[in-house]
């Protein structure tokens, strides 16, 4: 019977008792603080050994530059992990993107770029910092996990496989409900409770608990108003608009052209958003060609009554090849398909 109980016999438990013993003496560690400057040297030294198992250097810029913006802030790191090997030398377990970035910026191979928070030091080096940070920066500790010699290469690997694997990354929309708190983002969460939207948006429970549908909102006010200035990284693009508009924005032309586009889709859209009558999700390429297309259209021609059905090009291969997911976050793929279905209305339209 599903869900009936399975009982665990005494036998059963006195196994899974002798295997997690066993498995706890395969591991060994102790942790201890290794000052930046220290980190950095040893690094070159050839202390720090970063095994083949480990991804390839493949932070941007932005995320190098971001993480030493943490260093010099104080904000808490995420701990390194090591593991002590026979010849001396130490593993890289997991902390080699970190590593490598303390590197490229005490070297002077890293100006800091795109930071919003510490504005000021854009385009900076390491020797451009004032003299008192280097030394702050240079002896801040950092806590490094450091596992025992015992620890075999199949325990190691596994570590690392845990650790970034661990957990689903945070969406933009979670991020953003605790980074932006303000009026802006109430309206957003506000308009994603609406039933019109829901009814021609079909989001999955899961989904809306990830904030799918705040998501798709705050995109739509984004790429509506700016989405001639996208290039290619979605939430730091979104991340920005939200934060220029957290107080000042205009609600009452916002809440309209929303309302506008809700209702234009509802009159000529048989399935509003979706793919389909049963679609119990809603494509976001899709989403955002058909919303800020109408909208822009709209704001055209107000009082736009298209004179061919959009069920007549919406299945058509140009469509379908504007909205796959292939480079959908690239700036010129963002725009062909918002201007397809903005094109498609007011080409075949009438006063």
């Amino acid at each position: 019977m599903t869900g009936a109980k399975v009982e665990i016999s005494d036998e059963q438990k006195h196994r899974a008792d002798i295997e997690i013993r066993q498995k706890q003496q395969d591991i060994k560690y102790d942790v201890r603080d290794f000052t930046v400057d220290y980190l950095v040297s040893q690094f070159k030294e050839g202390l720090f050994f970063i095994p083949p198992y480990q991804r390839e250097f493949i932070w941007r810029k932005k995320d190098q530059a971001v993480f030493i913006e943490s260093v010099l802030l104080g904000l808490p790191i995420p701990m390194l992990f090591v593991a002590d090997l026979d010849d001396g030398r130490l593993e890289v377990v997991d902390g080699a993107q970190r590593l490598r970035a303390l590197v490229a910026f005490l070297e002077g191979d890293m100006t800091l770029s795109e930071l919003t928070y510490l504005a000021t030091v854009n385009g900076f080096k390491f020797s451009d910092l004032p003299d008192p940070h280097q030394r702050k920066l240079k002896t801040r500790a950092l806590r490094v996990v450091v596992l025992a010699d015992v620890t075999s290469e199949r325990i190691r690997q596994e570590i690392f496989h845990r650790i970034n694997k661990r957990g689903e990354k945070a969406r933009g929309s979670e991020i953003r409900r605790g980074s932006f708190q303000g009026p802006f983002m109430e309206f957003v969460r506000e308009l994603a409770q609406d039933r019109q939207f829901r009814k021609l948006c079909p989001i999955g429970p899961q989904m809306i608990l990830r904030r799918e549908d705040e998501e798709l909102v705050t995109r739509f006010f984004a790429y509506s108003d700016e989405y001639k200035n996208f290039k290619h990284d979605v939430d730091g693009f979104v991340d920005d608009f939200v934060s220029r508009h957290q107080v000042n924005f205009e609600r009452n032309r916002m809440l309209e052209e929303f309302h506008t586009t809700m209702a234009f889709v509802e009159r000529h859209f048989p399935n509003g958003f979706a793919k389909g009558k049963s679609a119990r999700s809603t494509p976001r390429v899709r989403f955002e060609a058909i919303a800020v297309g109408t909208n822009l259209a709209l704001r055209s021609l107000p009082n736009l009554v298209p004179t061919t059905a959009p069920s007549e090009w919406l299945e058509s291969p140009e469509f379908l090849a504007e909205t796959t997911t292939h480079a959908s976050n690239s700036g010129p793929r963002l725009r062909s398909r918002i201007n397809f279905v903005r094109d498609k209305l007011l080409g075949s339209s009438s006063r």
